[in-house]
């Protein structure tokens, strides 16, 4: 098994990846599936799920739940059920469409939702929070300021509760020449919030 453990924290080296393709780091994946709180049995849906690393990771890390994977390109997309592959994960759905379109059709509801990508953040926020049962969870990252704000109103306005919001600052040691030098990772925010009752 590439993946012997049961914690998460998957070093990135080890996922198939494509050129230009986004992944969540894995210090910002410990935090965002920290933010989740996941259960055995926890239905997730990964939208914006780029190379699939919170797919794979929530698919080991919840062993009878089950995970949808949503990816609107179909190259990437397939690049998910390989990486799956490589896990040997048998729980994970991937669904080529585009959020918030697709959504209906996914098989739910979800118990928590992790939103990684998707231009209109609000809209997809408002739709994924329609199917989120009582307690459900929403976490999402934003790498810039407008997505922040969005996902910041987005919450406030649909009355969310336990809101958190962490900014990430990852430096990790990199051989550049003959020194190691600590390496920035691009600061994300990490966005949570619960359904109220």
């Amino acid at each position: 098994m590439l993946w012997p453990y049961v914690t998460p924290g998957i070093p990135d080296e080890l996922f198939e990846r494509l050129p230009g393709i986004p992944m969540s780091k894995r210090e910002i994946r410990l935090m965002l599936i920290s933010h989740l709180r996941l259960q055995a049995d926890s239905v997730v849906w990964d939208i914006g799920a780029g190379t699939g690393t919170i797919a794979v990771e929530t698919g080991l890390l919840c062993p009878k739940g089950r995970i949808i994977a949503v990816e609107r390109d179909e190259e990437v997309a397939s690049l998910i059920r390989r990486n799956c592959e490589l896990f040997e994960l048998d729980n994970v759905e991937v669904i080529e469409g585009s959020a918030p379109e697709c959504l209906k059709d996914l098989s739910g509801p979800p118990h928590r939702v992790c939103i990684e990508g998707g231009r209109p953040i609000k809209n997809i926020v408002r739709e994924v929070w329609d199917y989120l049962p009582p307690q459900g969870r929403v976490v999402a990252t934003a790498g810039n300021l407008e997505s922040l704000y969005a996902l910041s109103e987005s919450f406030a306005e649909l009355q969310a509760r336990n809101i958190e919001v962490v900014q990430s600052a990852v430096n990790r040691l990199e051989t550049r020449g003959l020194h190691q030098v600590f390496a920035a990772v691009s600061p994300t925010f990490i966005l949570s919030g619960e359904k109220l009752d």
